[in-house]
Formats: structure tokens, C-alpha cells, sequence
């Protein structure tokens, strides 16, 4: 095996998914605990005590505690190379999770074993399945009195149609009886005292459970409660199939707590050998392996003013085959452009560094001079271009006042900069007349992001004049049809950023009626770039 072949071997990337305070944020903290990043864990609880989790670097993000936008963190464990990406877990986020998603080999779902499986998680894990995407589930917060563990795999089996395999089982069933975990192969429990609530690694103590002072331990209750469920699993024969983790028939299950430490460890041990390694992509042409010569990636999420003080844009790349290497020549295959690559950097959240050349499965990020967009494939090869990443239909719209109209240039920076990131879309009126702008999102917290960040980072202060829409459809036909229907729905009709035609629904019912009404258009809830021959002149 090369050298090239041995480190695409050592990559693993994985996104972490969970529903809003699930403990998902907590977990990418214990998990670079665990691997030596950081010596003590931030929470975003812990505000008061201005400490905040190292994958949050937004001031925003800092102020609600709450995950805004996806963080990109590489980092080391048993000598392997781990990318991980940390999302947003709140619904109004979702689509920065679902770009996430595109450039991952596996998911890690936390599920809060109190609540059970939640609506986020439902569409997270939905998205997952569609992609084929291997997905580890680990129970969380089993600090706290929870569901009964059989009941929650059961949950999952029936919602989901994938089998559940526990790879290590709660040492009591959770609260103040959660001692730890029991790995179902080895019989070996491995038990934990509280640490500072979790800041620091915890004491563990690795322990068979045939040992007699296993029983001193967890007192006999427990132990025998632990020895019926492992009876009851070896003889229920769920057994992991590597064939089937790859395609996500079946989900590898832990359980732990990640605030207090318990069971994270184990969790990581286990993890990073049964996560795949980057594998063959789908192009629009073939497959592209890993271990080819030409070099291939796709930009998946775009950052302005990551770092505020230089202004600076980084476009994320996903490297799907060959090295990366800074001054290499490559093309963007949308424009055809030519280009040079600059240096790729390697982050820790907020923190990076420069490094000379990336491999297959890495996450890296390229400064953007204004030449890429959402999507883009960057490669070498001369038949290679990866599928356009989605754009989701908004489920809210606001009108964009300007308080201070002195500020208007600095507005049209910000928004052209802002929107190009993907979680919030520009339209305009369809009319020439009326060039206001308008932002959709899929919630209302990506409102009160942009008007923080307009006014932080371009010194543009604005409110919103919410619109009563709730339903956006791309439209595409015969161009005189579309014309038609533009002409017939001046108040609803919108164009995006490629000048698509937008129509704007406040119901469903209203969809079902001009569907009826338009029968030669095709009704669009997601695009990809340009989708139709606009009748609308180019800007």
C-alpha cells in the first residue's frame, strides 16, 4: 500500500446530527476531549461564566447558545484522522445540515434517551437514508431518568424500518443507577465518576462483569438487571453486519452521557473503526474513486468574515479523490475557469492553519476571491462534475428595510456576501420597478442572524417586513407559458439570484390551483441553479 493509499485509509468524516438540545455541541467538546485537542470542554450552557464550546465562533451563537452555522474540525485519535463536522441542530439551520450531509462517509445521531425520537431528527435521519449514508447512534443523557432502553431501539426500528445493534448496553438504566457501560463483546463494563460536570476526561475504571468486584461496584441490583438485558441480547442475535452499517440498513448503538463523560470514550474507540473510510462518488459522468490520480472536490458551504478583522472568504471543500496541493492548476467545471490553488487550510472550529496538501475525505478550506459558489466541482480530470448541492423552498419571507439609507452600498455587500453562504436566499420583485430585496429562510432565527450580522460586520442596520407567504415553487416550462403566469401574478412572482421565476403561496391550496390553472409548468420545491430559460433579462 502507498502512502497516499494509507492516509485516504486513516480519514474518517462524519457529521454530527441531532434535534435542538439533544447534546449534540456537547459531544463534538467530549470528543475532541477525549482525543487531546483541548485539555477542558466548554459548554454552551456556561455562558455566565463566559466559557463557551469551542465549535461555536460566532459572537451570536455565543450570546444564545445555540449552534448557528456548521463547524469544521480535524484532529487525530489512535492514528487515524478524524473530520468532523458539527451542525445546527435547530430546525431553522436545517439546511446548512442538509449541505453538510452531502460531503460526509458517515453520521453520529445523538438522541436524548428522555425524549426519544424527535421531529428534527425524524427529517436529519430521513436525509441520511436517502444518501445511504452509515449513521451511529448514540443514546444520550442517560445521567438524567429516561425511556426504557428496549423501547427506545424499538422507536428507531419503527420509525426509521433500520435495525438497531447495541454495541455496549447502560450499566443501570439511567439517573442516579447509570453507572456506565458494558460493551456486549467483551462482557468488559467500563464505570466513571462525575467530573466537574464533564469538563475534564473522567476517572474511568474498566471492569469485567464477571469480576466479583463488579458487584461491589454497581451493588447487585444492577449487576443482575445487567446480566438479564445481555441474556435477552445475545438471544435476540442482533449482530453487526459491516455490509449493512455501510448502507445504513442497520445503526450501531451507544449509550452514554456526554456532559458528565460517561460512556464517550468507548463510544470513540469503537466508532473509528467501524466508521467507513472515504469511498467512490457518484459524478454526473462515473464514479470517482478515492485513489485516483486527478484531483476532484466539491465546495459545499461558504464562510464570510470567518475571521471578521480581515474580512476574509473561505469556500469548504470536500477532496474526493487525489491530492490537493497548493499551487496545482485546476478548473471550475461550471464556469470553465481555470484557476490556481491557494494554500488549503485545516481547521479547529474558529482556528486553522495552513498545511501543504490535503487528501481524499479531508475538509478543507480555500480563500474565495468571489469565484465559487454552492456546489462548484473543483478538479483536474476532464469528466468529472459532481451533482448540483439542492436549494430548499423557503418557508418565510421578509422585505428588507433600511434604516439608514447612507448605508445602502454596505447593504448590497452584505447581502450579496451573506446570501452566497446558502442558508438564506435573495429575491427580488419580478418587476424591473421594484428592486427591493427580499430574504426567505426556513425559520425565523435566520432573520435575526442576518439583521446581527449585517449590522456587526457591514454596519448596515435593517428590519424585516414580514410577508404572509409560506410556500416557494421554482417554475420551469415553455417560456411562453411562463410568461403567462408571471403577467397573471405580479404580487407573487419573485426571481432569485440565477433569475429563476419564484411564485410565492401563502397555502397549499393555492399550489393545487395554479398547478391546475398552469398545467404546461412544472411546479419546482427545490432547484439547482438555473433551472429554466428565464424570459427575465440576465444581471
Amino acid at each position: 500500500m502507498t502512502l497516499f493509499q494509507d492516509e485516504i485509509k486513516r480519514r474518517r468524516t462524519f457529521a454530527i446530527i441531532s434535534h435542538p438540545d439533544a447534546g449534540k455541541t456537547t459531544m463534538t467538546e467530549k470528543l475532541l476531549l477525549y482525543s487531546g485537542q483541548i485539555h477542558m470542554a466548554g459548554s454552551v450552557k456556561a455562558r455566565r461564566a463566559k466559557k463557551h464550546a469551542i465549535s461555536d465562533w460566532m459572537e451570536l451563537e455565543k450570546e444564545k447558545g445555540i449552534s448557528i452555522t456548521s463547524s469544521v474540525l480535524q484532529f487525530e485519535y489512535a492514528g487515524l484522522v478524524l473530520n468532523l463536522l458539527d451542525t445546527p441542530g435547530h430546525a431553522d439551520f436545517s439546511e446548512d445540515t442538509y449541505r453538510v450531509l452531502t460531503a460526509v462517509d458517515s453520521a453520529l445521531m445523538l438522541i436524548d434517551h428522555s425524549k426519544g425520537v424527535e421531529p428534527q431528527t425524524r427529517k436529519l435521519f430521513a436525509v441520511c437514508r436517502s444518501r445511504r449514508i452509515p449513521i451511529f447512534t448514540f443514546m444520550n443523557k442517560l445521567d438524567r431518568a429516561g425511556q426504557d432502553p428496549y423501547d427506545l431501539m424499538h422507536e428507531i426500528e419503527s420509525i426509521f424500518g433500520v435495525e438497531c445493534v447495541p454495541i455496549n448496553f447502560p450499566v443501570g438504566r439511567g439517573g442516579r443507577d447509570f453507572k456506565g457501560v458494558c460493551d456486549l463483546r467483551t462482557r468488559m463494563a467500563t464505570l466513571l465518576k462525575d467530573t466537574q460536570h464533564g469538563t475534564r476526561e473522567g476517572e474511568m475504571l474498566r471492569i469485567s462483569i464477571d469480576d466479583p468486584q463488579f458487584l461491589t461496584q454497581v451493588g447487585a441490583e444492577i449487576r443482575d438487571q445487567l446480566l438479564e438485558d445481555l441474556e435477552m441480547l445475545n438471544s435476540a442475535g442482533n449482530v453487526a453486519d459491516p455490509a449493512k452499517l455501510a448502507t445504513g440498513d442497520q445503526t450501531a448503538v451507544f449509550w452514554g452521557s456526554a456532559m458528565t463523560n460517561f460512556g464517550v470514550q468507548p463510544f470513540l474507540e469503537t466508532f473509528v473503526h467501524l466508521a467507513p473510510a472515504p469511498h467512490a462518488r457518484q459524478t454526473k459522468q462515473r464514479n470517482v474513486n478515492p485513489e485516483e490520480e486527478d484531483f476532484s472536490g466539491f465546495i459545499f458551504k461558504i464562510q464570510a468574515n470567518l475571521d471578521p478583522r480581515h474580512r476574509d472568504r473561505i469556500a469548504f471543500m470536500r477532496i474526493c479523490s487525489g491530492l490537493y496541493k497548493s499551487g496545482m492548476r485546476a478548473v471550475i467545471t461550471r464556469t470553465g475557469k481555470d484557476i490556481k490553488a491557494t494554500p488549503p487550510q485545516q481547521f479547529l472550529a474558529q482556528e486553522r492553519k495552513q498545511i501543504e496538501q490535503a487528501y481524499p475525505g479531508d475538509i478543507v478550506g480555500v480563500y474565495d476571491p468571489g469565484i465559487f459558489h454552492i456546489g462548484d466541482t473543483i478538479t483536474t480530470a476532464k469528466d468529472v462534475e459532481f451533482d448540483d448541492v439542492p436549494v430548499f423552498s423557503p418557508e418565510m419571507f421578509g422585505k428588507v428595510i433600511l434604516t439608514n439609507p447612507l448605508k445602502r452600498k454596505q447593504l448590497q455587500t452584505g447581502l450579496r456576501q451573506l446570501t452566497e453562504e446558502g442558508a438564506i436566499q435573495l429575491f427580488q420583485r419580478w418587476s424591473a420597478d421594484d428592486l427591493e430585496p427580499i430574504l426567505g429562510a426556513v425559520g425565523e432565527l435566520q432573520f435575526v442572524v442576518m439583521e446581527y450580522r449585517l449590522k456587526a460586520e457591514y454596519g448596515a442596520e435593517i428590519c424585516f417586513e414580514m410577508m404572509p407567504y409560506r410556500f416557494a415553487r421554482w417554475l420551469s416550462g415553455p417560456e411562453a407559458a411562463l410568461q403567462s403566469c408571471i403577467d397573471k401574478n405580479k404580487k407573487q412572482i419573485l426571481r432569485d439570484r440565477w433569475d429563476n421565476p419564484v411564485l410565492l403561496f401563502e397555502s397549499e391550496w393555492q399550489i393545487s390551483f395554479q398547478k391546475d390553472k398552469n398545467p404546461d409548468l412544472t411546479f419546482h420545491d427545490t432547484h439547482r441553479k438555473k433551472i429554466a430559460a428565464s424570459p427575465y433579462p440576465q444581471h
